[in-house]
């Protein structure tokens, strides 16, 4: 660590009313001296006190006649985007193969059925929110409605449970009738079946079916319990496999209900105290789940189905088709009336099976078995039926996947569905995101969102067709830079493109049926625009009144790898007002990353907030890198973390400063890096192996310190069990607290019921910072939140001190005296 002059106290300019002076020589050599004295002394203190005033806070003064950027504008939503989602349904006319563009929206306090070719139309589902039942007065939290939009299920007095999981109490409301009636209390699922005549919900662990037909209820499962779960997720399936709440699936016709059962009778569990929910509390109130941390128990799951033409319940005994005792089921997709598909790995995701079964003979048969290859298969839920259409040359029912294509995520077809090799339908550098979004039967194209080649920061819609693999077609501009997403009609007629950046975000709908094609092209290069759903007018007016700093994506070439081949990483830079490259030694350079296996930041989307409040307030450069081990630059580039967590992302955090620093316009002492959970630990990792030689402070939010004490889904895809690689595990944790203690100084933030990354984390880090009286860090917990950290002002609290904090970090209040 390079030495640090000592600071100037201000009380230096007084020293010369401390001497009386009696004698005229004595005070003719002394005003000698003083003037001499006081020009060395005023050429060392006036760049100290400019460069502290360089970074405070300003007023609300203007830049160049505009207004600066801070949390109020930011907080009260003044470069918020409006963003409009439609739930879009099929046409109520039984039979018909319209595509009237209908959806469901909410309007007011209203929820309607409204159409894109028809602006008037409105079809009310219901009138309004508030509702009576039996006496008492309830409020709708959310509705859902039926396929043939005959009914609603609403739930109301809703509790919120986990991260994607409420419970709530749910009623039947017939449109027709204008009636409510109550399905049942406590129900943590309900779900309508494809023929809108049964709804499927869960209640105490256990899956009830009601028939709206016959009034009458069956039970699925009665052994449901507080270990066993049917139908809906444990903590660790709804965090890390399925990301919501729910684990059953109905059949294309409802004849049938796949589900999943969940034995965690042998999971470990976690108890978390809430110390500030009541405040005349005087015990903490304490909620135990069950966690399955790394190398311990799993949950024990199956998948189960249920047959209503004779009411049978049977499972598929999917560990038996596995080596391992220890089976991870990730997805589960109808293929057709009677068959389903359902992949499954081991817990170190090193191995993936397909599993087609028939539910009329129930005969199971494996697929694929894929091994990962020096990798790891990631839990997706990409798979789309297609359903049997001889008149589109499709004589059986299959699915499009995505496939690991020559290190790339390409889309695959399996026809029949127990194939086990795929036709390959996309294929180069660039990847696919997220599957197929939709498949239009009549022309038998495929519509999905992909990458450009070389540039994987973009996000384009684009489409190929099933019977013309490998012409990949735009339906956005891919010559601009742009981040798409689109959902769609029914039968594919409309779209609603949404564009989210770089520039302000806006939203449309386009016909894609249609030999039309728009005069001056806007975002779609294909289809007819039909008008703008959100244009988000208002923000780009507001953006006129603002001095915005400027924000560029770029790739930076971190150097070679220890196979002498080029880093080169997606990268982007925030520039405050009025930068100067001319100018020396001027600014310091704040980094964000988060750094997590497969994961992006550097996208590019319409982004205002804390990034542009440090590069004004603080007058900072904010800087992001996406380094190894992070997403869509090929299997590769994210592979290379596996079972060295830590290693190669804190590696290129450090070659990016190292660029940075040697910038002549950077003031290198004065190199900072935050990020939260995964981010939080790649911070404290860097700052770690740096030892301050480059970053100077660091801000750690909710950051993971061991892999040991986290959930095993997750870490043992990247890291096996600590049993298979504990040297890896150890040179993963955060343990060598006396190279942390060479940074200047660091922040530690932590929420004390985080349920995702326990608290427990950062109690462990701080007592080896005690063992070795390290002290050069503060410590900021926010009691009772969450892995957000939102609970009692707790989120603009933890903003508002990442910039205060930095701010005495920039100002040198952090510095050896």
């Amino acid at each position: 660590m390079e030495e640090q002059p000592e600071r100037i106290r201000d009380d230096a300019f007084y020293w010369k009313k401390r001497f009386v002076v009696d004698r005229m020589l004595k005070f003719a050599v002394l005003l000698v001296l003083l003037v001499w004295g006081s020009v060395l002394l005023l050429k060392m203190v006036t760049p100290l006190k400019e460069d502290h005033k360089r970074h405070q806070l300003p007023s609300n003064t203007t830049v160049d006649g505009k207004l600066l950027i801070n949390f109020d504008n930011i907080r009260n939503g003044t470069f918020k985007p409006t963003r409009h989602n439609l739930q879009w349904i099929k046409s109520t006319k039984k039979g018909s193969d319209d595509d009237m563009g209908l959806y469901a929206t909410k309007i007011d306090d209203k929820f309607v059925i409204k159409s894109v070719l028809d602006e008037d139309y409105e079809d009310v589902l219901l009138k309004e929110k508030t509702f009576e039942y039996d006496g008492k007065n309830y409020t709708a939290d959310d509705i859902i409605a039926s396929p043939d939009l005959s009914k609603l299920l609403v739930r109301s007095s809703t509790v919120k449970n986990w991260r994607h999981s409420n419970f709530g109490t749910y009623f039947l409301y017939d449109a027709k009738k204008a009636e409510f009636d109550q399905l049942a209390e406590n129900v943590a699922l309900a779900v309508w079946s494809p023929n809108s005549v049964d709804v499927a919900y869960v209640q105490n662990n256990d899956i009830y079916v009601y028939s709206t037909k016959t009034d009458e209820t069956i039970i699925v499962t009665d052994d449901g319990n507080e270990n066993v779960f049917n139908g809906i997720p444990d903590w660790v399936y709804e965090e890390e496999v399925f990301s919501n709440d729910r684990a059953l699936w109905w059949s294309p016709n409802g004849d049938y209900l796949a589900f999943l059962k969940t034995d965690e009778t042998n999971v470990g569990e976690f108890s978390i105290p809430y110390y500030a929910q009541k405040e005349d509390d005087v015990y903490p109130e304490v909620k135990t789940i069950k966690y399955p941390k790394s190398g311990t128990p799993n949950p024990v799951v199956d998948l189960w189905v249920h047959r209503f033409n004779d009411d049978s319940t049977y499972p598929l005994n999917v560990s038996s088709h596995h080596e391992s005792d220890s089976t991870l089921i990730t997805e589960v997709t109808w293929i057709s009336e009677s068959s389903l598909v359902t992949k499954f790995s081991d817990r170190s995701s090193d191995v993936r099976l397909v599993l087609h079964f028939n539910a009329d003979t129930k005969h199971a048969k494996v697929a694929r078995k894929e091994p990962a290859d020096d990798g790891w298969w990631e839990i997706t839920h990409n798979t789309l039926r297609i359903a049997k259409d001889e008149n589109m040359g499709i004589i059986e029912d299959g699915y499009v996947d995505v496939a690991n294509i020559d290190g790339y995520n390409h889309l695959v077809y399996f026809s029949p569905a127990d194939s086990k090799y795929p036709q390959v339908l996309t294929s180069g550098e660039w990847e696919v995101i997220d599957g197929t979004l939709a498949f239009n039967s009549k022309t038998g194209n495929l519509f999905f969102i992909g990458t450009r080649e070389g540039k994987s920061t973009e996000r384009h819609l684009l489409y190929v067709n099933i019977n013309k693999p490998k012409e990949v077609h735009q339906v956005t501009d891919d010559s601009k830079r742009g981040v798409y997403t689109a959902s769609f009609s029914s039968k594919t007629r409309f779209a609603l493109l949404s564009y989210d950046g770089p520039d302000v975000p806006y939203q449309k709908i386009i016909e894609l049926d249609t030999d039309k094609r728009d005069e001056h092209i806007h975002g779609n290069s294909i289809g007819k625009t039909l008008y703008y759903l959100e244009e988000n007018k208002k923000i780009r007016d507001n953006l006129k009144d603002y001095a915005r700093p400027r924000k560029t994506y770029q790739e930076l070439n971190l150097g070679k790898d220890k196979d002498g081949n080029n880093i080169i990483v997606n990268s982007y830079e925030i520039l405050p007002v009025n930068f100067d490259s001319k100018l020396k030694n001027e600014y310091p350079v704040f980094f964000f990353a988060y750094g997590g296996p497969n994961s992006q930041q550097c996208i590019e989307r319409f982004s205002i907030g804390l990034d542009e409040v440090i590069a004004t307030e603080l007058n900072a450069i904010v800087v992001v890198v996406d380094g190894r081990g992070t997403g869509l630059k090929g299997r590769p580039f994210r592979a290379v973390v596996r079972d060295n967590l830590g290693n190669y992302e804190a590696e290129d955090q450090i070659r990016a400063a190292k660029l940075y620093k040697s910038k002549p316009f950077v003031n290198s002492d004065k190199i900072s890096l935050w990020g939260w959970s995964y981010g939080g630990y790649l911070t404290l990792k860097t700052l770690e192996k740096d030892a301050g030689e480059n970053f100077k402070f660091g801000i750690s939010v909710a950051p993971v310190t061991d892999w040991k004490l986290y959930d095993s889904v997750y870490i043992e895809r990247y890291m096996h069990t600590p049993q298979e690689n504990p040297e890896g595990y150890e040179k993963s944790k955060v343990s060598d607290v006396e190279a942390l203690g060479k940074a200047r100084r660091f922040l530690i933030m932590h929420g004390t019921g985080d349920d995702n990354v326990h608290f427990q984390h950062t109690l462990k880090l701080l007592d080896r910072l005690n063992l070795k009286a390290i002290e050069n860090y503060d410590v900021h917990v926010f009691p009772d939140s969450d892995h957000a950290i939102k609970y009692h002002n707790a989120n603009d609290m933890i903003y508002n001190r990442i910039v205060s904090w930095t701010r005495k970090a920039f100002n040198g209040e952090f510095d050896p005296k």
